[in-house]
């Protein structure tokens, strides 16, 4: 039978991931290193996987309100307002998600009508351009560049802006740069969100993960609370993604209308993935985040490793400030980003994300993820160079 007649034509016409193309095909071939998918090697703490137990064995096995657990939000606020300065409150403007992922479909199905105009960084997350396809509206991409460090400039926002334009996803720190944006840069920003009154998507999956540099949330900046929708979670700070655990801040009239996507589509996140949530924020604030701290450290010792290795074998490397991704250039090798990451994954078995999964301005680049063990990814770099070399030779 012909199903394409049954098929939604703009969700069938939206590709596959870029990312799990390349992670899927190196879990079929042996003794390969993927630094492809953006997973934390740790396990997440042993305190927080014994408060799910411990949940489970008392019986709390039924729903949760739709907006998460009354405690869970409290600490979320406590966490928001004592780390980056934002205050929401927790009954009416904090929704707790499946993954920050949710968060990102749930807000633009709220938002977005047909036809409207998203603003989307370029190099950024993959799910971002087909989720507003999905809501129906239309995904703009706005360049970011390694000689600006890949910093989101309010120039190219201007530039961008046609009356269709509703709203601007902010992703900092940033998937797959590593980027991360200063006050100043952020500033010039909220002066185009004031003039135009646009609505901005802030990302902030990353925001524990910087190194030497400060992470602001966009809703802490003068005036701009009531423009922002802060997006957050628990997989990369927390070591946390199977959990599936994420929340979205804002306005409550316009989390009130996200809650009703949510209510009938999603209904609540899983109660043990919730109560090991409120573990994780409770025993984080009173031993001042120590395992945040300790995989923030272990990160900034591999960030350092990898742009090391990548500069000396002759690729230029962005030294990223904050994720755990590194975004090398690979013009100098003379070949694509697609043709680098199958011979590199065929060639010496290490896995890549070609730089065009995460927009047409990654060409030339590759996403490499660092959260994984020293040593493999020691023997990752031996690989590459050797690539590299015989490319060069070549």
């Amino acid at each position: 039978m012909n199903y394409d007649r049954f098929l939604n034509p703009r969700v069938a016409a939206v590709p596959p991931s870029g990312i799990r193309r390349f992670f899927d095909l190196a879990a079929t071939m042996r003794d390969t290193i993927s630094l492809g998918v953006g997973e934390p090697d740790f396990i997440t703490p042993y305190h927080i996987r014994n408060a799910a137990i411990n949940s489970i064995v008392d019986g709390e096995t039924q729903y949760t309100p739709n907006r998460g657990l009354l405690p869970l939000r409290e600490e979320i606020s406590r966490y928001l307002r004592e780390r980056y300065q934002t205050a929401y409150d927790p009954q009416k403007e904090i929704l707790v998600t499946v993954g920050a992922s949710e968060s990102i479909d749930v807000a633009l199905r709220a938002l977005i009508s047909e036809g409207d105009e998203v603003l989307v960084p370029e190099p950024s997350y993959v799910s971002y351009s087909p989720s507003v396809i999905f809501s129906g509206g239309v995904p703009v991409g706005v360049e970011t560049r390694a000689d600006t460090d890949f910093r989101l400039s309010a120039r190219r926002v201007r530039e961008a802006l046609t009356p269709r334009t509703k709203a601007l996803i902010l992703p900092y720190p940033n998937n797959p740069t590593g980027a991360v944006m200063g006050r100043e840069e952020l500033e010039a920003l909220a002066e185009v969100v004031r003039e135009r009154e646009l609505l901005v998507i802030s990302d902030e999956i990353y925001s524990e993960l910087t190194y030497g540099a400060e992470h602001i949330s966009f809703a802490s900046l003068p005036g701009m609370w009531p423009y922002t929708l802060t997006i957050n979670g628990f997989s990369k700070s927390f070591a946390m993604t199977g959990w599936r655990v994420g929340y979205i801040c804002g306005p409550a009239e316009l989390i009130s209308v996200m809650n009703k996507i949510h209510q009938y589509g999603i209904l609540c996140a899983p109660r043990q993935g919730q109560a090991a949530a409120l573990e994780a924020l409770r025993v984080g604030r009173e031993n001042g985040y120590e395992d945040v701290r300790h995989m923030r450290e272990s990160y900034d010792r591999r960030r350092r490793l990898m742009v090391d290795g990548l500069r000396k074998m002759g690729l230029d490397c962005f030294e990223p400030r904050g994720a755990f991704y590194v975004f090398p250039s690979i013009a100098s090798t003379g070949l694509d980003s697609e043709a680098f990451c199958e011979r590199l994954l065929q060639e010496k078995r290490v896995a890549c994300v070609p730089g065009t999964a995460f927009g047409p301005c990654g060409e030339g680049h590759i996403r490499c993820s660092y959260a994984t063990a020293v040593d493999k990814l020691n023997i990752a770099l031996e690989r590459m160079a050797d690539f590299v070399q015989s490319l060069h030779q070549s």
